[in-house]
Parts: C-alpha cells; structure tokens; sequence
C-alpha cells in the first residue's frame, strides 16, 4: 500500500492510499478517516460508496463527514467508484454513466469489462484485507452507506452480506437499477442481455428474495427536489417489497433538497448516529 497524502483532521487522521489489486487487475485508490479513539484501538468502520463520476476524494472533501465520525469513534472508508489506469476501458461514446467512474459495486462477466470491473469482490473481500492489515479498524464492527449509485452498492451489498455489514444506510440510491436508463445501460454491458443475472444487483428484486429479514432498519433520505428522482431512483419501488416482506426501513423524504452533496451534508450526522447505535451495542 502506497501513500498518497495523509492530513490531521478533527483529532484524527485522512489519508488517501494506493494499492495493486488483484481483482480489478489495476492498481486502485480508496480513502480513510481515523477518528482520534483509534490511537487507543479498534474502531468501527463505515464504508461509504459514492455515485457516478465521484472519486476517492469527494465524500471526503465534500461530505462533512469527519467532524462526526470524530466525535463518533467511527473509521471512514471510501473506495474509488471504478477501476482506472490506461489498460481499463470506458464508455466507448465518453458517456458519465458508464466505464470510467461507474463501476457499478457488481462483477462484470460480459467482455472487455471482465477483465477490470469487479466492484462487488473488491469492496467486500480485496479492500477489506487491505484495510484491517493498515488500520485499527473492527473488522466484526461493520457498516455500509453510499449516495446514488452508491447507494445501490450499499443497499444491495448490505443486503447480500449481512455478516460483513450490521446496518445500512444511503442518500438517494438507484434503488431498482432494473428499472431505470443508468441501471438498465451497465447491468447490460457488465451482465449481458439475461435479465435473469441482473437481479442480484437490484436492491428492490433482492428484498423480495431474502433468506432473512435484516436485524436493523434501514435508513434512506431523499430529496424531493432531486433531478433524478423520478427517472432513475425509484424508492417507491422498493419502500413497497420492504412493506411487502416485512423489512424495516425508514424512507425520510425532504421537500427541497436534491441529488448533491449540499443535500448529504444536511443529513450526515443523522446516518452516523445511526450506525454508531449499531456498533456500540
């Protein structure tokens, strides 16, 4: 692991960090905040996913995030959104929504895009193995958030792996990827045509199919002025299979806000509060 910049901040620490990755076959980047507790010892960990376009940077510079994992003893992880580096292929028509910056948190299994976006194993098994080999991180103390298409790596990878991660939460996610032009796009290239592949990335087709009902509730705000709310976020769809099939989820929703980090920042603290009453039970 390479060391791009680290920073005091709020009593702690924020660094950026490099490594080679064996799942996405290129060297990837990803970002840490360690609150000033984990001097003295583990400490819970927050993964944050960030949306189309965003960086390793973003969540950390724009989000406001450590001045309450600081007071919190909350580690911050933010991974990059995708694969990078010159041999790594993006949109062919230079499109935000694809390739480069939108890795989507899945396994690509559809050529050229297997050879480099493995978002879904990085996130869960190669990062991890990174981090508790770094940093004083609670590797038993997990939880997950993320903003758009963020959002949908944290709700469906929070779904799928409720022994990594003991709570949930997210701004503004693309809750049902399969129903929706930003989801539809990637879920096709990444996973070919069969649609049938493309269920274990839809948070709302994975709710419908659990084998058990998440122990804590999940919590999702969105903005009810947000640009992409009604073509591409859908929460209705999947506030309706948690009513459905008894998941516990609170849907705030917020006349005025929208899709940005103005909007993430307003309500920061409230989904840290959130997962520290999980993790320090």
């Amino acid at each position: 692991m390479d060391i791009i910049s680290e920073h005091a901040c709020f009593g702690g620490r924020v660094g950026f960090y490099r490594h080679a990755s064996t799942v996405n076959n290129c060297d990837m980047q990803f970002s840490v905040f360690q609150p000033p507790q984990a001097a003295d010892g583990p400490v819970p960990v927050v993964t944050f996913l960030s949306g189309l376009t965003c960086t390793e940077e973003t969540f950390m510079i724009k989000s406001g995030a450590e001045r309450f994992a600081a007071e919190l003893g909350l580690m911050l992880v933010n991974p990059d959104t995708s694969p990078r580096g010159d041999s790594v292929p993006d949109d062919p028509d230079g499109a935000y929504d694809f390739g480069l910056g939108a890795g989507f948190y899945l396994n690509a299994t559809e050529a050229p895009w297997n050879q480099h976006f493995h978002m879904y194993d990085y996130v869960t098994r190669e990062l991890p193995e990174v981090l508790f080999a770094n940093f004083p991180g609670d590797r038993d103390r997990q939880s997950i958030s993320g903003h758009s298409m963020g959002g949908h790596g944290a709700l469906t990878l929070g779904l799928r792996n409720p022994h990594i991660y003991k709570s949930i939460s997210a701004f503004a996610p693309i809750c049902s990827p399969i129903n929706c032009p930003w989801g539809q796009k990637a879920l096709r290239n990444y996973l070919g045509a069969d649609q049938s592949t493309w269920i274990e990335y839809d948070a709302t087709e994975l709710v419908k199919r659990l084998d058990a009902i998440p122990e804590h509730e999940i919590l999702i705000d969105q903005g009810m002025a947000d640009q992409f709310l009604q073509q591409e976020l859908h929460p209705h769809l999947f506030e309706a299979a948690c009513k459905e099939h008894g998941v516990a989820l609170e849907l705030r929703r917020h006349d005025g806000y929208d899709h940005g980090y103005y909007f993430i920042s307003t309500f920061m603290e409230k989904h840290l509060q959130y997962h520290a009453s999980v993790l320090y039970v």
